[in-house]
């Protein structure tokens, strides 16, 4: 499933620039990850780059709006970042 930035994000500026995906970007008040990019470092690291940032306990968690399983994290990962490789049939 995608991570969500919790109101408890203090803008720190910590995550944005450690998102191999490019997910997190600024939102109206606090940093907002994008479900379609995030895959949880699938891919990338062994845990979420973001989470390990992140200076404030329990701030970003998994949103319960995006589950995903690790194989369909793995996937948005491929598609992102290998589509040109992909073959066609």
């Amino acid at each position: 499933m995608a991570l969500l930035i919790t109101k408890k994000c203090i803008n720190c500026d910590m995550c944005e620039p450690e998102c191999p995906n490019e997910a997190i970007s600024m939102g109206d008040s606090i940093y907002e990850i994008n479900s379609d990019k995030c895959t949880e470092c699938v891919g990338h690291y062994e845990t979420p780059t973001c989470q390990k940032v992140c200076p404030i306990p329990n701030t970003i968690l998994q949103d319960p709006a995006h589950v995903e399983t690790e194989e369909q994290l793995w996937d948005k990962f491929v598609l992102m970042h290998h589509a040109d490789k992909l073959q066609t049939e």
